[in-house]
């Protein structure tokens, strides 16, 4: 849970990135749009290279181009007939951004159930052991006893 104090800029800012960070999720969904993506991590293609691997034709392809070009993922220029493609990594900033945030908060999390943990073994761990005053009452000897 995000404190008032702290959690205004936050939200305002991701607000804010949401629209961008959509567009980058859902394009990144897709298998056939990774997999885009991941060859692009090698260098700039023609979109006749990119298309060679996949199973369909031509304007379905061209069809997950243009929604990674939409998320910012992909720019193309067109030299003649041949369109080339290359990877626009500024775009995943905000998704990073995204996922450091999700760690930080996630990390804080299991740190104080953690801390609740080890809390809750030593709570455990004490009432297991006897107490000095318990060991007192019991190692007397009863007033019938010695009569």
């Amino acid at each position: 849970m995000l404190t008032p104090d702290r959690g205004g800029p936050i939200v305002s800012f991701m607000a804010n990135q949401l629209p961008q960070l959509d567009q980058v999720f859902s394009a990144l969904a897709d298998p056939t749009r990774r997999a885009i993506v991941m060859r692009l991590c090698a260098g700039e293609a023609s979109v006749g290279e990119l298309a060679e691997p996949f199973e369909m034709a031509l304007p379905s392809f061209m069809k997950h181009i243009h929604v990674l070009e939409t998320s910012g993922l992909v720019q193309s220029e067109k030299s003649g007939r041949v369109r080339t493609c290359r990877l626009s990594p500024e775009a995943l900033v905000g998704a990073e951004d995204w996922f450091q945030h999700q760690r930080a908060i996630w990390e804080a999390r299991l740190d104080r159930f953690e801390a609740y943990v080890m809390k809750l073994k030593k709570e455990r761990a004490a009432a297991r052991r006897p107490s000095k005053t318990t060991e007192k009452t019991n190692n007397k000897p009863s007033k019938r006893e010695g009569t």
